[in-house]
């Protein structure tokens, strides 16, 4: 580059500002001139790059510094939970089907049964009671005896009969004065509609089911609503159907006439013990008087025994129930199921247990006579559908000691 003249603005060779400019071979460079460093030796070897540690991203944030300590530990993540077991649930459309189910079989039993049912007439000719408040049920138990086993037959030593005797005649009233059963007992004279004064159990012998009916309401002036009859087998076959009931005996009884062996106190037992027991009338003081009392003892354990839950829980218990009674009672042909229905319920839970107000009759003493003052009220309390006078209502129809 050829030089250019001086005073043309052009720093000057050799003045500081022209080595700046172009640079100098000068060995000593003014001190303020960039100056090149030489590499340093350090431990025998050249200075190489430095890695820089890695700041943690918060102590970048606050000048290189850690953050300062807040006293609490960092959260760890939540372990993963178990899976849970997935319970089976049923829907709860199926509640409302199981209902239907069990009330169709509730329902459906009963009436397949009630067309199995003997059916009789019942109903009395001539002047009868009119109809009464409250429903009044005859309750007899004959000697029937063609619905029994081979085996039941061989352990009463009976063969099969008709039903022309009868040991339990009961009226059982319901209505709003409450719930009684009054025993009539077998040896009462009264008159029978048509042939004279004589045992009231002997108008079933001539005639049946209408002349008994009409004998009772003749002596007490009960109207009879509906008849229900029970068989040797209605006894046995339904406590068998329902696994035994309680019976509670207040003495040692043995008698080999009903085939009756049992100690005192309550116990449970079976079908055949439960119709000795009941039959039984030749060991206690009053024979026939403390029979009766046995009689309403049993059909109200069996009562009791039909409304516990277990019945119509278990389908196989409910099933033997109704196909026991069905095969061994009869009914009168006015009864429908809603009747018989009633009747059932009727036996069960508390109710006056009474005999008939009685006393030995003066032409024999091995007969009875309805006590004319007592009597009456007794039977007006049920006509009139009232509370039954206590000292009307005895276990045996005499007086209370």
């Amino acid at each position: 580059m050829a030089d250019r003249p001086q005073g043309s603005g052009v720093p000057e060779k050799g003045t500081p500002e022209y080595d700046w400019l172009y640079g100098s071979q000068s060995k000593n460079p003014p001190s303020d001139a960039t100056q090149r460093v030489e590499a340093q030796q350090q431990r025998g070897r050249t200075d190489e790059t430095r890695v820089m540690p890695v700041a943690r991203r918060e102590a970048r944030g606050s000048g290189g510094q850690p953050p300062p300590a807040t006293g609490r530990t960092p959260a760890t993540a939540p372990p993963p939970r178990p899976k849970k077991k997935r319970r089976w649930r049923p829907r709860l459309a199926l509640i409302p089907l199981v209902l239907v189910l069990l009330l169709v079989y509730l329902l459906g039993v009963p009436l397949y049964h009630w067309t199995k049912i003997d059916k009789v007439d019942a109903a009395p000719s001539g002047d009868r009671p009119a109809d009464q408040p409250g429903t009044n049920y005859l309750i007899v138990g004959s000697d029937k005896a063609d619905d029994l086993t081979d085996e039941q037959r061989k352990a009463l030593q009976t063969g099969e009969r008709g039903g022309t005797n009868t040991d339990t005649i009961i009226v059982l009233h319901t209505g709003s004065g409450g719930r009684t059963m009054m025993s009539i007992p077998r040896d009462t004279l009264t008159e029978v509609p048509g042939h004279g004064t004589q045992m009231i159990n002997a108008a079933f012998a001539i005639d049946g089911a209408p002349l008994l009916v009409s004998s009772v309401e003749k002596l007490t002036g009960i109207h009879i609503d509906h008849y229900v009859e029970l068989g040797f087998g209605s006894v046995i076959n339904t406590v068998d159907a329902f696994g035994g009931v309680e019976i509670c005996p207040k003495q040692d009884m043995k008698d080999p006439m009903a085939r009756l062996d049992v100690k005192k106190g309550c116990q449970e037992v079976d079908g055949l013990t439960a119709l000795a027991y009941s039959r039984s009338r030749h060991v206690t003081a009053l024979s026939d008087l403390d029979r009766v009392a046995r009689q309403r003892e049993v059909i109200s354990a069996l009562g009791d025994e039909a409304m516990t839950p277990w019945t119509f829980l278990n389908p196989v218990r409910y099933w033997r129930i109704n196909e026991a009674a069905a095969g061994a009672i009869r009914v009168d042909e006015e009864m429908n199921p809603i009747d018989l229905g009633r009747f059932a319920l009727a036996m069960t839970g508390e109710s006056k247990t009474c005999t008939m107000p009685n006393l030995s009759a003066p032409s024999d003493p091995n007969r009875i006579i309805a006590d004319p003052d007592r009597a009456p009220a007794l039977f007006d309390a049920i006509i009139e559908d009232t509370k039954v006078p206590a000292k009307a209502c005895t276990p045996t129809g005499r007086p209370r000691q």
